[in-house]
Parts: C-alpha cells; sequence; structure tokens
C-alpha cells in the first residue's frame, strides 16, 4: 500500500468528522473544565503580587488570611477540574479508540481475499492496535494542550502584560529561535514515525509466524534462527525510535533555551526597575511567577508537535486501509439467490493469477441434490472452483451459475448463505464449544443443537472434556484432535442448513478411525444438498454421484467410480497408485 503525505488539517479534519464529532457535548464540557484548571496557574500568578507586597513587606495581617485562604481555593479548584476533565477525556479517547479499531475489522474482514494474501496476519495486526493506538495518544495530547495548556498559555501571558507590556516582549526575544528548526523537527518526527510502524509490522509478522509454527520450529531447530532474525528488526526499532525521540525532545528543548533567554532578559531589565523603586518586588515576583509557569505548559505544547508528527503516520496508515475497497461487490440490483436445492454449472470459465493459467475453458454441471468429487493432482484448479463459485475471486472470462443464476448477479450476502464449507483446517476460536458451534446464533433450539451434535458425532467425545459443551477448546481449537475439529466444523454445517455444501480434503488428515468416523458425519450431511468434493483419498468418493478428472485446469475424465475405472486412464492410474501405497 502506497503512502500518502497528508497536511495535519486534513488528518485532524478526517479525525473530527469520523470520530471525535459524536462526543462534541463531551468535549466542551472536557475544555471547561481544562480550561479552568489552566486558569488557575494565571490566578496563582497574580496572587504573588499581595502575598509579597501586602503579606511580606507590608507586614498586613488582614491580609495574610484572605491571600492565604485564596490560594487554597486555587489549589482545590485545579485539583478537582483536574480529575474531572481526565476521566472525561479518557472515556472519549477509549471510545474512539475503540471505534476505530472496529471499524478497522469490519472493514478489513470485508477487503478481497487477495488483499490478504499480500498482507501478513502480523502487519494488519499491528494497524489495528499499534497504530490505532498511536492516534488515541495523540487525541489527549491534543486536546488537553488546546484546552488547558494553551488557556493557561493566554492567561499568563495576560497576567505579564498586565504588570508590565515592555518586561513581556523582553521575555519573548527568544521565540526566533524556535521557527526554523521546529519545522525541521516535525518533517524528521514524521518520517521516522512511519518508518517506526513499518518496522513494528514486521515484527509483528514474524511472531505471528513463530507462534503459529512453533512446532515447526522446535522440530528444525530454528530457534536461534528465528531469535537472529528478530533480533535484527528489535536493533532496527531500537535506532529508529531513539532518532524520533530526539527529534520529539527538540522542539521543548528549544523552548527550554527561549525561556532562558527570557528570562536572562528580563532579570536584567527588570531587576534595574526594582532597584530604582520603579516596581515593587510583588509585581516583580508576580511577573516572574507567570513567567516561570507559562514555560512548562509551552514545553507541553512543544511536545504535541512531536507527539502529532508521530501519530500522524499511524493516522495515515489507518486512513490509507480504510480508503482501500473491495474489488468483489453486490451488484448495484441484485438477483434473489434461489430458494431450493440449485445445481451448479461453470460455463467456459478461464481465470489466471498473473501470468499463470489456473483454469482453462472450465466447463461441468453439478446435478441439484447430487455429489460430484473433483479429483487430480496440485495445482489442478480444483479449490479455485470454490473461490469462483463463492466469489473470493472472479474469472477473466466465462461465468458460473447457481440454479441458472450467474453468480455475480446475487448479492455477495446471498450468495455465501447458500454455501457451508468443511475444509481439511476447520477453523475454531478460542471460545467454548457450544459458542464455536452457535457462532453467536441465537435461534437455534436445544432440540436442534443435540440433533446436529449426535449426527456429526460431537456427541461421543463430550464426556471426555471437562465442561462438556462449555469447555474452552484453545486457540485455533488446539485443545481437540483433528477429527474433533473437522466434526465441530460439521456441526456448525448442520447448523446451518444451506443448499450447497462445499467438502475441502476434509478427511485427509485425519487417521483411518477417525475418517471413517468423520466420512459418516458427511453422508449424512450431504443428504438432499448439492455437494462439491475436492478429495485425494480416492476411497472416500466411491459413492459420488459423478467424479471430474482435473489437470491443469481443464475437465479430462468425467464419470462415476465404476465407469471411470473401466475406461483406464487418469482415474484409473491414480486408484492404482493409491491402492499400492
Amino acid at each position: 500500500m502506497a503512502s500518502t503525505d497528508h497536511s495535519s488539517r486534513t488528518l485532524l479534519g478526517w479525525l473530527w468528522r469520523r470520530y471525535l464529532s459524536r462526543h462534541l457535548w463531551m468535549l466542551l464540557l472536557a475544555t471547561f473544565f481544562m480550561a479552568l484548571e489552566g486558569s488557575m496557574l494565571g490566578l496563582l500568578s497574580w496572587m504573588m503580587k499581595p502575598m509579597f507586597d501586602l503579606v511580606f513587606l507590608a507586614g498586613d495581617e488582614s491580609a495574610l488570611w484572605w491571600v492565604g485562604l485564596v490560594i487554597l481555593g486555587i489549589f482545590l479548584v485545579r485539583a478537582g477540574a483536574s480529575v474531572i476533565q481526565k476521566v472525561i477525556l479518557t472515556r472519549i479517547s477509549q471510545q474512539s479508540e475503540a471505534d476505530i479499531r472496529s471499524d478497522l475489522l469490519s472493514h478489513l474482514m470485508r477487503l478481497d481475499v487477495s488483499f490478504h494474501q499480500l498482507n501478513a496476519p502480523g502487519t494488519l495486526l499491528q494497524r489495528v492496535v499499534g497504530d490505532v493506538s498511536a492516534v488515541s495518544r495523540v487525541w489527549n495530547a491534543i486536546i488537553t494542550g488546546a484546552g488547558r495548556d494553551l488557556v493557561a498559555v493566554f492567561v499568563l501571558f495576560g497576567v505579564a502584560m498586565s504588570i508590565d507590556w515592555r518586561w513581556t516582549i523582553v521575555a519573548l526575544l527568544g521565540v526566533p529561535i524556535l521557527v526554523m528548526p521546529s519545522l525541521v523537527a516535525q518533517r524528521f518526527v514524521r518520517r521516522h514515525s512511519r518508518t517506526a510502524h513499518q518496522v513494528a509490522a514486521q515484527q509483528s509478522g514474524r511472531l505471528d509466524e513463530v507462534f503459529h509454527g512453533i512446532v515447526p520450529v522446535k522440530l528444525n531447530r530454528l530457534e536461534d534462527y528465528q531469535e537472529r532474525h528478530y533480533g535484527k528488526l528489535n536493533k532496527e526499532k531500537v535506532e529508529i525510535e531513539v532518532k524520533t525521540s530526539l527529534g520529539k525532545a527538540t522542539i521543548p528543548g528549544l523552548i527550554d533555551a527561549m525561556s532562558g533567554v527570557g528570562f536572562l532578559g528580563v532579570l536584567i531589565y527588570g531587576g534595574g526597575e526594582i532597584i530604582s523603586g520603579e516596581k515593587t518586588v510583588g509585581e516583580f515576583m508576580a511577573f516572574f511567577t507567570a513567567l516561570g509557569f507559562v514555560f512548562e505548559p509551552m514545553r507541553r505544547l512543544g511536545t504535541i508537535t512531536g507527539i502529532w508528527e508521530a501519530a500522524a503516520a499511524g493516522i495515515e496508515r489507518v486512513m490509507e486501509l480504510l480508503a482501500l475497497q473491495p474489488v468483489h461487490k453486490t451488484p448495484a440490483n441484485p438477483v434473489p439467490a434461489p430458494t431450493h436445492t440449485p445445481d451448479i454449472s461453470l460455463q467456459d470459465v478461464n481465470l489466471s493469477y498473473g501470468d499463470t493459467p489456473v483454469l482453462q475453458g472450465m466447463t461441468f454441471t453439478a446435478k441439484a441434490g447430487k455429489t460430484t468429487a473433483l479429483v487430480g493432482p496440485s495445482g489442478a484448479g480444483k479449490s479455485t472452483i470454490f473461490n469462483v463459485l463463492t466469489r473470493l475471486t472472479d474469472p477473466q472470462s466465462g461465468q458460473a451459475l447457481i440454479g441458472g443464476i450467474p453468480v455475480t448477479d446475487m448479492a455477495l450476502t446471498d450468495l455465501r448463505d447458500l454455501f457451508s464449507v468443511v475444509s481439511q483446517d476447520a477453523l475454531l476460536f478460542d471460545e467454548t464449544l457450544r459458542e464455536n458451534i452457535l457462532l453467536g446464533r441465537e435461534d437455534v433450539s436445544q432440540e436442534q443443537l443435540q440433533t446436529a451434535l449426535d449426527a456429526a458425532h460431537v456427541s461421543d467425545f463430550l464426556e471426555q472434556l471437562p465442561n462438556g459443551l462449555d469447555s474452552a477448546v484453545g486457540p485455533r481449537g488446539s485443545a481437540l484432535s483433528g477429527g474433533q475439529r473437522q466434526r465441530v466444523a460439521i456441526a456448525r454445517a448442520l447448523l446451518r442448513d444451506t443448499p450447497i455444501l462445499l467438502l475441502d480434503e476434509a478427511t485427509s488428515a485425519l487417521d483411518a478411525r477417525s475418517e471413517a468416523m468423520v466420512q459418516d458425519a458427511l453422508e449424512r450431511l450431504s443428504q438432499g444438498r448439492t455437494t462439491l468434493v475436492i478429495a485425494h483419498r480416492l476411497s472416500t468418493i466411491r459413492n459420488a454421484d459423478q467424479i471430474l478428472v482435473m489437470e491443469e485446469g481443464k475437465v479430462i475424465e468425467t464419470g462415476t467410480h465404476d465407469s471411470l475405472l473401466a475406461q483406464n486412464n487418469a482415474y484409473a492410474a491414480l486408484h492404482r497408485l493409491q491402492a499400492k501405497a
């Protein structure tokens, strides 16, 4: 995905319109309390004048109490306002962060399979978690800066101006030091922050691959190799973060330099007026206190620039993702999907991935309510047929029809509601067995659930689990055996009760006993449904109504198991090879 540099105004406008504007009234309330907190610094600095002139120098005991109580009140108001605004801002920040993450996940799940083939899960994980966290951090900094620190700066400079406008001008003599270095630092931070996000995505991707492939890593003694590879990424990340930190720290450092120049100027210029009696000690202390207070919020405002530039890279990446659109979409005027058990046909379908042809003039019909098996070597295009039927990919020419309706004419949701899929790798989530079977459905009765459990032979192993249906299955179903995971997938398909069943090598990784049990469940599942089966073990498709033998994206033989054996061609040769094995 190509990067695009957006202006700060564009990025902030996008954030405001999509996420922050919905919290307008809460933001206004938080801003009020932040402004109240910030203004207390100005009032506190102003109170230095009566404290020194009336209490310390004049010795006015009556002023001691009211000055003390006012200062106490200032701190109490500041404390209360600080607590309230932080709670409100945290709520807004966390809710907005959750909204962006939800939107990103929803959007990513709807992008084409080709996108996910080009972007590793770890990279996308970093986008959803890391980039969004950076966005959340900058909101607090910007809103706090605008609501509290900006108000504090204006109030404190107002106090300083009210005491002596010339002193204030002298205090600002160092401002020109800030301009050009600040602009350079901003560009430096954004550039290195984008690189840091990219390296973090590579780290997440590497961890995802290692943890998901931990068994091959151990068996092939790849621990040292993976450690070295990850160590290189860590070293690169450290170097980039140090450079980014240098850029972020530069602006507050420049503000400190400006502060030093300002303090020196006021001390020399104002000190002479104190000595000559033109100004009181109280006025000087009030001015100096205001000046001392003002530079801290100015430093925080300076750090916002660095924080913003670092977050801007993450915001740009989030915007880039949300701007992507899937290629395979529902047509403007979709045709209703068939309501009966339909037949399936491919008519002269041609599909290539780049320069590699996968399907070449593919034509066949799978009869309604019957089982059609697809056999052939790896790379023959069998799984691609499933992808074409479900519109995970579209062919360059030809068409796929279900019940006589082109799949491209149906709404994607209606089309995919026609299919149940049981594949070699049953996808289970780190939830309970019950949740993995129901998948959020609340319309399934206990009787329907029990029927599906019995038909899929899930009931056979429930007693072995510590909590039955409410037992956790572990990450990716790791607490279950391969055969058990397949039976869970079949129970799902039974409850889904769709007219078309796609079986993708559903028993290829199972032992003989598990295969027999799963095969029995699959035969029950396929009754009355149009079934397409991809199989390497020919023993599992002996009873198929039609077998298509594929090679290089074409059908080279068609028939039943017995008729194909009688033809003594490719299927018979494959059968003899497996018999010997």
